[in-house]
């Protein structure tokens, strides 16, 4: 009876709308991202782009859109697209946009349920579980995931740490509360790093365990990974909410009936890669796109658009991301890299040899050449 089970309100006719649903530049250059990594890391024979929870396959649709583009740059490149999904609706959506239909399902390989292959003739591989994804040379993306994942809130006392619990109301029929646990529970126990300084805490362990999975793929087969999200370094305290019809909603109201969402502790993401890969950001969105380019990106489109209609389209969608009251500031960028990538092998046999690291695109000044 899950809220994404049964479809998930992506879009302007549903609860929340996303980034990628706002604009295309959005996830082109995301899609140039992954390129710029690719083209640092020494071009690599093959890759694969791994989505996690790819909502209505905008934002994949956009990169591949991107990878085509630059198709005389890939053409030696075996690239393959993977995406972890468990909504049988929105693997429907997604089949629609990215293939045109054409899939088939795939009960021979137990991995993955469903395959096709996109419009531009790249392969595509559906899985409920990102464990099922074969290993590989992978670029991994988390657009707007690790906010939807479920979590556990936690008040300090004078008797220490106690467990937010929900509970029924009763003195009112079918109203569910918040109560704090009598004492402490297993949660409270393994949860809480000792250093905690709020008072109130939310902890996604399931975003833990995907961030340790992605982070041991990435120290054993190399790529990359990208999360956008809204979020905070340690800082909040209580995040949860629910979202309906583009409002906020009571998360105990109608359960499975609203987006539920927390915001995503950076902070605890990053403890979570224990040191196995490098990490970056977060950093806001506005300033991540603008390293990327996005200035760029929209003269070209506005001159490329004849239309007055469009081009109002297109700076509204522009202000939507990058406004500091709308998008700009509360969506965040955060990266997993291989500690190769930022630390240069020592090279005291071959003083010479010392090029400089090719900065990582969006995380700091884009040098235009």
């Amino acid at each position: 009876q899950g809220y994404y089970t049964r479809g998930g309100g992506i879009g302007e006719s549903g609860d929340f709308i996303t980034s990628p649903e706002i604009s295309q530049v959005f996830g082109e250059l995301i899609g140039i991202w992954y390129v710029s990594e690719w083209i640092a890391m020494g071009r690599p024979k093959a890759f694969q782009l791994v989505e996690l929870g790819p909502g209505r396959g905008t934002l994949t649709d956009d990169i591949l859109r991107v990878f085509n583009q630059l198709s005389s740059l890939l053409s030696k490149c075996d690239v393959s697209v993977h995406l972890v999904e468990v909504s049988p609706k929105l693997s429907e959506t997604q089949a629609l946009m990215l293939t045109g239909g054409k899939v088939q399902s795939n009960p021979e390989d137990k991995s993955a349920y469903m395959k096709g292959v996109s419009k531009t003739g790249i392969p595509i591989f559906w899985y409920r579980d990102i464990q099922d994804v074969p290993p590989g040379y992978s670029f991994y993306l988390a657009q707007e995931f690790f906010d939807a994942l479920p979590i556990h809130k936690f008040q300090r006392t004078e008797k220490g740490w106690r467990e937010v619990l929900v509970d029924i109301d009763p003195e009112v029929p079918d109203q569910l509360r918040f109560v704090l646990s009598p004492s402490s529970t297993p949660a409270t126990e393994n949860f809480i790093q000792p250093e905690e300084t709020r008072d109130h805490v939310e902890v996604c362990p399931e975003a833990g365990v995907i961030i340790q999975r992605l982070a041991c793929r990435i120290e054993k087969d190399g790529g990359a990974a990208l999360v956008a999200d809204y979020g905070h370094d340690g800082t909040k305290t209580d995040t949860f909410r629910g979202f309906r019809n583009h409002k906020l909603h009571d998360v105990l109201t109608a359960p499975g009936t609203a987006d539920l969402t927390a915001d995503v502790d950076f902070s605890y993401l990053r403890k979570m890669t224990q040191g196995r890969t490098a990490t970056l950001g977060p950093i806001k969105q506005r300033e991540f796109l603008k390293n990327m380019g996005i200035d760029l990106r929209l003269q070209v489109l506005l001159q490329n658009s004849s239309d007055t209609a469009t081009q109002e389209q297109l700076l509204h969608s522009y202000d939507m991301l990058m406004n500091p009251k709308k998008m700009g500031d509360c969506f965040n960028f955060f990266a997993l890299l291989p500690h190769h990538r930022l630390v240069r092998p020592d090279t005291k046999h071959k003083p010479e040899s010392k090029s400089p690291l090719p900065p990582v695109a969006g995380f700091g000044e884009l040098l235009l050449k």
